[in-house]
């Protein structure tokens, strides 16, 4: 069976936000041929004869050109990490899409046919996108071309269209103020080659059949994917924001490699706070650490209209100085309070939120702040008001083994607001993440040539058996160490990858650093290992519940993994 799907609902549009983050791209072997049809017009898009200079290693010198050649590029990095026998036909045009002075449309793309019960699927009853099914079932199904992509031409100097910003061709990263096309193409192709559901905003599947990507959606509320739901219990979860989660090996073994820990405010005093408040990262000031900042904390005071706003220069300067400035969201920007309680000689800003909801991230770009900027929710600010007069003191740091963006099982979290956004929706990671990933709804110049942990989760789809060894986008050497389930009981498996090959010990520890059970300890491991704790030391008798850490040595680096049992 096939569908055409061109224009459907499987075709994904792209936004923008800013951030900082780069990663370099290792080759794969068996490489597949993607190919660009050009399905422009003359003197449009790929056909468009302005002179350019090349920039960035691209040598194209027209618009149209250089359009082109970073298509080309993407498609040979994309070819390069994946294998097939059948040739990727990708028709690509540029065409006016959505823009205003704020946000726009970048593009979009999807598979134009699905096909299941083909030989060589590995799922019955259950929809491919097409360039994976012929890779799996070794030839050609279909005559038509595989990937439709459109991309946004008034981004290149339109009036009004993200205030004069335009494409930036280079391969190099360096787009400044512009955005970088390279990234884009790639987050595209992603979704053309797989990373999209095809299951409609009322949970509708197509045809009545699953499509693969939705077999690896699990809804953690529901504990189970949706190809197991109904239409409305789909519905559902596709706003069920935090608790959708990718549920394929790979890409949870993999999740380390790439995403960082969680900050976190941990409250010394007093004990009526809850010891942990979440928090939200800033896009500027200095990184929070595993060790931290400890300090009091202070609600500043400027002396003008809302005086915790921290809008103007701050009157209780003493008090701020060596401590934890709070302040109040609104009035002004974020790095402006940030400015004024640095120049008080605060040791770190936390801001609290002015309307209900969880702690905001922080936008704005300043290098002059250099101490740790966050946010807490307003119902969190107001809470640590009410006790200010008693003294708190809290610790801000980054939790190593909370992974941002992943559940407490180490699962990467899709992307699930609500309200439900049209092509934006399920078919992406989550926001959270932290660094930010390639396939997130969003673009940003963080991002670059690296398809981070796309290639995983293309590893979970079936366009490889495994990752191929010391094959891994970002990374020329590889230690991960992760534990499903998480919390457990009775047992939970222990999952380890190394690459290149060296040796390694695997112990579990209790938070004493005590040694509790001694695993493994090999030579010249490389791969993906998995072993099983039952929960017992190593004289075979059960221990208490409680927090126990996974420890993983190699030459390289060590890891630690937080373990709980539960009983």
């Amino acid at each position: 069976s096939q569908v055409d799907s061109a224009g459907g609902e499987v075709m994904r549009r792209l936004l923008i936000i800013t951030t900082l983050f780069l990663f370099a791209l290792a080759q794969a072997a068996s490489a597949a041929t993607v190919v660009i049809i050009n399905n422009d017009g003359a003197n449009e898009g790929f056909n468009d004869p302005t002179p350019a200079a090349p920039v960035g290693g691209n040598p194209g010198t027209t618009v149209g050109q250089q359009r082109l050649n970073v298509f080309q590029h993407a498609a040979d990095i994309w070819g390069g990490l994946l294998p097939s026998a059948v040739t990727i036909r990708v028709q690509a045009q540029f065409n006016a899409l959505t823009c205003t002075s704020t946000s726009a449309v970048l593009g979009s793309a999807g598979p134009i046919t699905v096909v299941k019960d083909f030989a060589g699927a590995a799922v019955p009853g259950t929809w491919y996108h097409i360039a994976l099914a012929n890779k799996l079932a070794g030839t050609d199904l279909s005559t038509s071309n595989d990937i439709n992509a459109t991309f946004n031409s008034s981004l290149d100097g339109s009036p009004g269209c993200l205030d004069g910003t335009s494409w930036y061709y280079g391969f190099d990263g360096n787009e400044g103020t512009d955005i970088e096309l390279l990234p884009v193409v790639l987050h595209e192709l992603g979704h053309g080659l797989g990373f999209s559901t095809l299951v409609g905003s009322n949970g509708q599947q197509l045809n009545g059949s699953p499509d693969l990507f939705e077999t690896f959606i699990r809804d953690n509320t529901l504990g189970t994917t949706w190809d197991n739901l109904t239409n409305g219990q789909r519905g559902t979860s596709g706003v069920n924001t935090g608790n959708v989660v990718w549920n394929g090996a790979w890409v949870t073994l993999h999740a380390p490699l790439y995403l960082g820990g969680t900050p976190k405010m941990n409250v010394n005093s007093p004990p009526s706070l809850p010891p942990v408040i979440a928090v939200g990262r800033a896009s500027f000031g200095a990184d929070i650490t595993e060790t931290g900042v400890t300090g009091d904390v202070v609600l500043v005071d400027d002396g003008t209209g809302t005086t915790s706003d921290g809008c103007e220069p701050l009157v209780n300067g003493g008090a701020i100085s060596g401590n934890i400035a709070l302040i109040d969201r609104g009035t002004c920007t974020f790095t402006s309070k940030a400015l004024a309680a640095q120049n008080a000689g605060a040791i770190a800003v936390v801001i609290a939120n002015n309307v209900s909801g969880p702690a905001p991230e922080l936008g704005g770009t300043d290098p002059t702040v250099v101490i740790p900027v966050v946010s807490i929710s307003q119902s969190d600010g107001n809470s640590i008001k009410a006790v200010l007069g008693g003294g708190v003191n809290v610790t801000i740091a980054l939790d190593p083994n909370d992974l941002a963006g992943a559940d407490s099982n180490g699962r990467v979290q899709l992307y699930a607001p609500n309200p439900y956004e049209s092509g934006s929706s399920i078919s992406h990671w989550d926001t959270q993440a932290y660094p930010d990933l390639l396939m997130e709804p969003f673009i940003s110049d963080a991002l670059s040539s690296s398809v981070d942990l796309t290639l995983a989760a293309f590893t979970d789809l079936g366009w490889l058996d495994v990752l191929p060894t010391g094959v891994r986008p970002g990374m020329s050497n590889v230690v991960a160490l992760s534990n499903y389930p998480n919390p457990f009981n009775p047992e939970t498996t222990i999952r380890y990858d190394v690459s290149p090959p060296q040796d390694v010990t695997l112990a579990i520890f209790d938070v004493n650093g005590r040694l509790v059970r001694s695993f493994e300890k090999a030579k010249n491991v490389v791969g993906v290992h998995e072993l099983r704790w039952d929960g017992r030391d190593n004289r075979g008798v059960a221990v208490a519940s409680g927090v126990y850490y996974a420890r993983l040595a190699t030459p390289q680096k060590t890891l630690t993994r937080k373990i709980v049992l539960l009983k």
